[in-house]
């Protein structure tokens, strides 16, 4: 070919035809396969962007970035839609009392030691909806859970009293939102026997266990999935709270045990060994 003969940019010159598009176009013959991927995938889900397109290509074995795959869908036309304004979640701005934070530092050694709570967004197609949980720290367990299309009391209290059904906390730790700081939902905890502990406001660190679980949620779940109705979200997010979280997912901290697992194997050592 005459590329062979002369150098690229003389041969683009002499053809009138721009070095850009010489180069996109032989880089991208090497590039079928995973352009032939995002097509698909940007098929499958079009309101979603590069991320959650690398999220999905990543499941499919294509060692690829974030910066890659936004180039590629901008060359190819595939934008995704922009999301809405992301809502708060926590509202901190309230006459409530306030309590101090008793977690930090203190030696987690049991189940139902410790119960942290949070809420998180998620977009159902043309709207936001909330998420709100409550995780055992030691287990890693999710001990309840509701999702709810309003951000009021309802949606924690309903929550609260979904994990209270079979459990109960010696200390509740949570932001210092006006959900958890309501005088109905701190009753509720404080009829258990339970201390209230806040994070400070503005200081993600000091409610790190919600912070990491909420992302794993986030992460692992929402943002693989394209929710069409609020029915839909309901029954994903159900599953994965009640049955992937708790006896599929494997952590590190539980020495690479499921939820359940450790649990269980907590209960069993405990009969073995009595105090």
């Amino acid at each position: 070919m005459l590329s062979h003969r002369d150098p690229v940019r003389q041969v683009c010159r002499v053809l009138d035809y721009a070095r850009s598009g010489y180069d996109y176009r032989a880089r991208s013959g090497t590039e079928l396969p995973l352009q032939a991927a995002i097509e698909r995938l940007a098929g499958e889900w079009p309101s979603d962007g590069y991320r959650r397109i690398t999220a999905l290509l990543r499941r499919e074995e294509f060692r690829v970035n974030h910066t890659h795959v936004a180039r590629l869908m901008r060359e190819m036309g595939l934008q995704g839609q922009r999301p809405a304004r992301r809502p708060r979640t926590t509202q901190s701005a309230h006459a409530y009392p306030r309590d101090p934070n008793l977690v930090q530092g203190l030696a987690i050694t049991h189940p139902d030691h410790v119960w942290v709570a949070d809420i998180t967004y998620v977009r159902v197609r043309h709207e936001f909806v909330y998420l709100a949980v409550l995780m055992d720290v030691y287990t890693r367990s999710l001990r309840g859970g509701h999702l709810s299309r309003h951000l009021d009391q309802t949606l924690t209290v309903t929550a609260l009293r979904r994990a209270l059904a079979q459990h109960r906390p010696e200390m509740h730790h949570a932001d210092q939102g006006v959900q958890y700081a309501a005088l109905a939902y701190v009753q509720i905890v404080r009829d258990v026997g339970a201390q209230i502990s806040m994070a400070a406001v503005g200081e993600a660190t000091e409610h790190g266990y919600a912070e990491r679980l909420m992302r794993t949620i986030k992460e692992e779940e929402v943002t693989l999935h394209d929710y069409q109705d609020f029915h839909e979200a309901y029954q994903r997010l159900g599953h994965f709270l009640a049955d992937v979280s708790q006896h599929t997912r494997l952590h590190s901290a539980l020495g690479y045990l499921t939820p359940a697992e450790f649990e269980i194997q907590w209960s069993q050592q405990r009969i073995a060994t009595p105090l």
